[in-house]
C-alpha cells in the first residue's frame, strides 16, 4: 500500500509540474518512479481505485429513491434529485467528472511505459491489457453521462467528451464527437484483449479486468448502442466461459452483487455508495416491482429503518460489483428479442427467474412469459433488469436508452419535473469542470 501511495503521489506531483515534459524521464531524489512489474501493478491499482462512485448518484435522478428530508446530509444530493445541473447549491455534491481522468492519466502511464520500463512479458502484457480496458470503461462511463444516447444518424456531430490518450501537459482538450469517443472504447477494448492472458482472478483480485470482463464491457457497450448481433455475440462468448448464476432459493446464498458471488465477472464499484445509503429511502416505484414474498433479492437488497425501506447493498465492502453474470443473461435476452429470436429472449430471461424467485412462483412466471408478444416481453426483460440492477445506476441509462419517459420529484411539498425527453437525460459537465477547461461549455 505504502508503495501504490508513492508511485501515485509521485505521478500527480509531476502533472502537477508543467514544466517537465518528459516526467518519467526524470526521477526526483527519494521518490520511486515505475520501473517494475510490481511498480506497474502498483500504479494501474491507482486507476482502479480513482474510478468514481458516480453511479450511486445516477440513482437520485432516477424513479428508484427518494430523498431522505430528516437527514442533514442529504442537502449535498438534492440538486442532482432536482436535475438542477444549471445553478447548483455551491455545497452540492457535483457528479464525478476529474475522477475520470485521474483513472485515465493512471492507465495512459501504464500504456505509454511499461514496456519500456519493465519489458514486454506476459506479466506486463496482462498488466498493459487491463489499462486499456480501463480507459474504455471511463470513456464509456463519461459518455453515458455527459453525452446524448448513441444514435448512428447523429454521432458523427453529437458532443462527447475529451480524449486523452497521453500525457501531454500542455493540450487544451475539447469534446470529440461520440462517434470519435465509440472509435477510440472500441480501439482500447481490441488492445486490451489482444494482450491480456488471464481469465480470472480470484476473489479479492477480481477487481481488476480480465478476458471474460472485457466481453462483458464489449457486450454492454454493443447493448447501449443498439448492435444487437454484436451484443448477442459477446454475451454468448462470456457465457460460455461461465455461465453459473447464484439460486437465492438455496439457504445461503451470496447476493449476486457480493464480489465472492460465483457469478461474480469484475468486482471494481460499489454496489451502492454508503454516503448514498445515509441520505436516500427508497420509493414506492422501487419497492413496488418485487413481490416481496416470493422475489428472493428482496430481503437481500433493502431492509427497514424508521418504517422507511433503504438500501443494504451499502452496508458492506463485500457489495462490490462491475460486471456478473446475471446481466449477459439479461443483455442476451434482450439482443435475442430484437433480432427476433423469441425463444432465445425466452429461455435467457427465464434461465435467470429460476434463480431469483420461489419455485412455485416461479412456474406462473413461465406460464405468463410464454404467453407474452413482442412488445410486452422487451418490458419484462427492462423490468428483470431493473429488479436486479436496483440502485447501481443501470436504471438512469435505461431510461435514457428507452424512451427518456418523464420523471417526478417532490422534496418539502415542491414537485420537480424531467419531462420526456428532456435535455437534463444529457447531464452537463460540472461547473467546476467547465471552470478548469473552458472547451465543455
Amino acid at each position: 500500500m505504502n508503495k501504490i501511495i508513492k508511485l501515485s503521489a509521485v505521478l500527480l506531483l509531476m502533472v502537477s509540474a508543467s514544466s517537465c515534459k518528459k516526467y518519467l524521464d526524470v526521477q526526483p531524489v527519494g521518490k520511486v518512479i515505475p520501473t517494475t512489474v510490481e511498480d506497474f501493478r502498483a500504479l494501474l491499482n491507482s486507476g482502479y481505485t480513482q474510478f468514481p462512485t458516480h453511479k450511486s448518484m445516477l440513482a437520485f435522478r432516477t424513479d428508484e429513491l427518494l430523498v431522505n428530508e430528516q437527514e442533514p446530509s442529504s442537502s449535498i444530493f438534492r440538486d442532482q434529485y432536482k436535475w438542477n445541473d444549471q445553478n447548483p447549491d455551491p455545497n452540492s455534491r457535483e457528479m464525478p467528472y476529474g475522477g475520470f481522468y485521474t483513472s485515465i492519466f493512471y492507465a495512459n502511464s501504464v500504456i505509454g511505459e511499461i514496456e519500456a520500463k519493465a519489458g514486454k512479458s506476459a506479466a506486463t502484457d496482462q498488466i498493459k491489457g487491463e489499462a486499456y480496458l480501463l480507459r474504455a470503461y471511463n470513456y464509456f462511463e463519461l459518455l453515458n453521462v455527459y453525452a446524448k444516447s448513441f444514435n448512428p444518424a447523429t454521432a458523427g456531430t453529437d458532443r462527447g467528451v475529451p480524449i486523452s490518450l497521453a500525457i501531454d501537459l500542455e493540450a487544451n482538450y475539447k469534446p470529440s464527437t461520440i462517434e470519435v469517443v465509440y472509435n477510440q472504447i472500441f480501439s482500447d477494448i481490441a488492445a486490451g484483449q489482444a494482450l491480456m492472458n488471464t481469465d480470472n482472478f480470484a476473489a479479492g483480485l477480481n477487481y481488476r479486468f480480465t478476458k471474460r470482463a472485457a466481453l462483458a464491457l464489449t457486450a454492454r457497450v454493443h447493448e447501449f448502442r443498439g448492435e444487437w448481433a454484436s451484443a448477442l455475440k459477446a454475451s454468448q462468448d462470456a457465457l460460455a466461459m461461465n455461465s453459473q448464476l447464484e439460486d437465492l432459493n438455496i439457504a445461503g446464498a451470496v447476493s449476486p452483487n457480493n464480489y465472492l458471488s460465483k457469478e461474480n465477472i469484475m468486482s471494481m464499484e460499489e454496489a451502492f455508495n454508503p454516503d448514498v445509503t445515509r441520505s436516500a429511502i427508497m420509493s414506492p416505484h422501487l419497492i413496488g416491482i418485487y413481490d416481496q414474498a416470493n422475489d428472493k433479492r428482496f430481503a437481500l437488497y433493502f431492509g427497514k429503518s424508521d418504517g422507511e425501506y433503504v438500501s443494504v447493498k451499502g452496508n458492506s465492502n463485500a457489495f462490490k460489483t462491475s460486471f456478473h453474470n446475471s446481466e449477459l443473461y439479461l443483455i442476451q435476452a434482450e439482443a435475442a428479442l430484437q433480432l427476433k429470436n423469441i425463444s432465445l429472449a425466452q429461455e435467457s430471461l427465464l434461465a435467470l427467474k429460476a434463480k431469483r424467485y420461489t419455485p412455485v412462483y416461479f412456474a406462473t412466471e413461465k406460464t405468463r412469459v410464454m404467453a407474452l408478444n413482442n412488445d410486452d416481453l422487451m418490458l419484462d426483460i427492462l423490468k428483470e433488469r431493473e429488479k436486479e440492477f436496483a440502485l447501481e445506476g443501470q436504471r438512469w441509462y435505461d431510461l435514457k436508452r428507452y424512451g427518456q419517459p418523464e420523471l417526478k420529484h417532490t422534496l418539502n411539498g415542491e414537485v420537480f419535473t424531467l419531462l420526456k425527453n428532456d435535455p437534463r437525460y444529457t447531464i452537463r459537465f460540472p461547473q467546476s469542470a467547465v471552470r478548469a477547461n473552458p472547451n465543455l461549455q
